[in-house]
């Protein structure tokens, strides 16, 4: 076999891999985020059954403070499951965040009303938002690093990039279930029990994702597994541990926490408040809204991997860049007429304009975070500069957005959102190179370091794709 056929060999079989391990991983992301995401957008439904009933505005504000809780515990899941990663491996980091909101979607779809239990229903429920908030918050972090270790180099981009086409279609898989459900079920039905449905859902899939996770290839090395497990010298930092980050990392991580902010405000603004923000400002129906919301995030999962290309080819910083610039100057021209239209198709295309500046961010945002940490504390730096900015800012948004509607001063969210994009692009300016040499470049992820699990298999496979 020539030199060139057996470049070619090793590229295709090394795709092969990486589309593997990449759809296996981004299952979970999938069902992750569609367990979380469904609650916000059922709130409208169930919110009646655990909040003040008598005024909407109100149980709907009761409502995105209950999903705003969840956000507290995401520092926490992602110190304790970047620790764990980085310690034990990622692969069985991504088994147990999965196992963890499996229960909890399960929990949710038997919960008993406060009609039936009082307070009690409202505790229940908040107490299982937090334990679902744990989880999702070790499973950016460690899916983040995985799907980075597990990309090809000449591809990561476009490969890490499906983490969030996962992430946006967990989100889009929860609003196609409202669309079917308001379609085949009277209105009373769905407010008395149909909600219960999608959390039902949630848990079986999750359940699945279980299941495939089992044969992901891990992507940690036995050296940095055995080096988690054995004493350290005095003076020596282990892998996974807060010593090692906050004493050699604290820079890169002070820089992950400056690309989420901006970025995780405004994502949450026009993916998840802004249901709620036309419900209410703009007066369109729910079924409208429901399908303007679905064919958007549609478009814009489609759009994550072509931005994934386009920093395969021009670099990182660029992309975030076109975020940063047209999100500070079209951010309150967008939402402000957006608050005053009442046409469907005009507000379809003021969305799909705010998620195509977004596009710049999440494309990338999770690739640009893992090449700045080396694998021996790549999960726990990752997990936790997106948690702690995550659960100060982005999580926050519909709390904020609601407070704001109700005092009628909608005006005061745009700001919030345009400083927020601010912030985010001087890092991006002075904290940033382009297409420089990253850990990731260096280290090339542990799994293109051994032989696949099929091992001469492969070979073979690729020898007969050539005809050699």
């Amino acid at each position: 076999m020539s030199t060139q056929q057996t470049t070619a060999v090793s590229e295709a079989a090394q795709t092969r891999r990486a589309v593997s391990n990449i759809l296996k991983g981004s299952a979970g992301n999938l069902v992750e985020w569609y367990d979380l995401y469904v609650y916000t957008v059922f709130a409208a439904y169930f919110q009646s059954h655990f909040f003040n009933s008598k005024d909407d505005l109100q149980a709907g504000l009761e409502a995105m403070a209950v999903f705003s809780t969840s956000f507290l515990m995401r520092p926490i899941g992602a110190w304790f499951f970047g620790r764990y990663a980085d310690r034990k491996g990622r692969k069985a980091a991504l088994t147990l965040s999965v196992t963890l909101m499996s229960a909890g979607s399960f929990a949710i779809a038997i919960l008993p009303t406060t009609q039936q239990v009082g307070v009690w229903a409202l505790v229940l429920l908040i107490l299982i938002r937090l334990v679902q908030g744990f989880s999702v918050g070790g499973e950016y972090g460690t899916s983040a690093t995985y799907m980075s270790e597990a990309a090809t180099s000449k591809r990561r981009g476009f490969f890490s990039s499906f983490q969030y086409v996962t992430l946006v279609g967990g989100q889009m898989l929860a609003l196609l279930v409202l669309v079917i459900l308001q379609n085949a079920m009277p209105d009373e039905a769905l407010t008395e029990w149909g909600w219960r449905i999608p959390f039902a859902l949630g848990g079986v899939a999750a359940l699945v994702v279980l299941w495939l996770r089992r044969s992901m290839e891990e992507t940690v090395s036995q050296e940095q597994v055995q080096a988690a497990k054995t004493p350290a010298a005095a003076g020596v930092a282990q892998p996974g541990t807060m010593k090692l980050l906050f004493t050699q990392y604290w820079k890169p991580l002070l820089i992950c926490i400056g690309v989420t902010l901006g970025g995780t405000v405004a994502f949450y603004t026009y993916t998840n408040f802004i249901l709620k923000f036309m419900n209410d400002t703009s007066g369109i129906a729910k079924t409208d809204t429901s399908v303007i919301n679905f064919w958007a995030l549609f478009i814009f999962m489609l759009l994550q991997p072509v931005y994934g290309i386009i920093s395969d080819k021009v670099g990182r910083k660029p992309l975030l860049l076109w975020f940063g610039i047209t999100g500070v100057l079209f951010t309150w021209p967008l939402l402000s007429t957006l608050s005053n239209t009442k046409d469907s198709f005009t507000a379809f295309l003021l969305m799909l304009g705010g998620l195509l500046i977004v596009g710049g961010y999440t494309s990338i945002n999770a690739l640009v975070k893992a090449e700045l940490f080396p694998a021996s504390i790549r999960a726990l730096g990752v997990g936790l500069g997106y948690a702690i900015a995550n659960s100060l800012f982005g999580g926050t948004v519909p709390l904020i957005g609601a407070a704001l509607q109700k005092a009628e001063r909608v005006d005061l969210f745009f700001t919030y959102v345009t400083v927020a994009i601010a912030i985010s692009l001087v890092v991006y300016i002075f904290a940033l190179k382009n297409k420089k040499a990253t850990h990731l470049d260096r280290e090339q992820g542990d799994a293109w370091n051994r032989p696949s699990k099929d091992g001469d298999k492969e070979s073979d496979k690729d020898k007969d794709l050539l005809g050699v």
